[in-house]
């Protein structure tokens, strides 16, 4: 990890892989990741951490299956949402988005629990900016 102020938008133009988050730093044992997103994510769970979105560029939409049934909460630009640990939740993004992340170093992005994962998700804890 650098120890030098990191610009996201550079940081997000080093790499073309959409759901593939790249890890631009760490915050005690926790990562600091970086995606870019089109299309749709697949629906998984993380058992035991909650997971922070902050959308960047673009529009992110997050369907949450809840206790008290299904909901979709749109995120546009600027714009910051929790999901909590244990909601099944999928991700999407039909005209693409730049998203920031912040979860515990080593969650995978497919969660503990989730459907097939299709080959345009990359199943990852997470690659180093510079990869």
């Amino acid at each position: 990890m650098s120890n030098e102020p990191i610009a996201l938008g550079k940081a997000l133009a080093s790499f073309d892989a959409l759901w593939s988050p790249r890890i631009v730093t760490r915050v005690n044992d926790y990562d600091v990741r970086i995606a870019k997103v089109q299309g749709e994510h697949i629906w998984h769970v993380h058992d035991d951490t909650d997971e922070f979105f902050l959308v960047l560029d673009g529009e992110l939409y997050i369907s949450l299956r809840e206790h008290d049934g299904e909901r979709t909460v749109r995120l546009s630009q600027g714009a910051v949402f929790t999901v909590p640990r244990g909601t099944e939740h999928k991700p999407y993004a039909p005209s693409g988005a730049a998203i920031l992340m912040f979860e515990p170093t080593g969650t995978l992005t497919v969660g503990d629990r989730h459907d097939e994962v299709p080959d345009h998700v990359d199943s990852t804890t997470g690659h180093p900016l510079d990869a």
